[in-house]
């Protein structure tokens, strides 16, 4: 398994990875099914992000994207999408810590990331890579500008043993 930089070859097989319009908003937030390639490249015009895929030999099984905050000396892990076909075969672990080592490697004070309330799979993930919730104050805080009330996670090294 490697995790790569995304290319905008890339695009068009993440954006067949949502199976219906209820996955896209869980994944990332928007109303629209399909989502398009263009979509997804475009997220990339963004400096502050850095997208990466995961491959297994010659298959994409995986996408997720940095987000940098030097302002606020922190790394939102965002927009993580594991392929239909590669669900529950452990990419999604991989991808996260892959994610995460490259976080850490940024030398940010923070690594966090927001998980749509009504994705258990994603959570149970995120909690096992160790990852913990934020205090309720704080999320409330963070969830008052959001379509939805995430849940905020911010990742504990001792807890994860990093």
């Amino acid at each position: 398994m490697h995790l790569l930089p995304f290319a905008t070859a890339h695009a068009a097989t993440v954006a067949d990875w949502p199976t219906a319009s209820a996955e896209v908003v869980m994944w990332c937030g928007r109303p629209e099914f399909p989502v398009s390639a263009q979509t997804i490249s475009a997220w990339q015009q963004d400096d502050d992000v850095r997208a990466h895929v995961l491959v297994e030999g010659e298959n994409l099984v995986g996408y997720g994207e940095l987000w940098f905050d030097a302002e606020e000396d922190e790394v939102e892990l965002a927009r993580i999408i594991v392929a239909p076909d590669a669900r529950g075969n452990g990419f999604g672990r991989a991808l996260v810590r892959g994610l995460l080592a490259q976080a850490q490697e940024s030398g940010r004070a923070d690594v966090f990331m927001r998980v749509h309330p009504d994705n258990g799979r994603a959570l149970r993930c995120y909690l096992a890579a160790g990852f913990v919730p934020v205090a309720s104050g704080l999320a409330e805080v963070w969830n008052a500008a959001q379509p939805v009330d995430y849940v905020w996670l911010r990742h504990d090294a001792e807890r994860s043993g990093d």
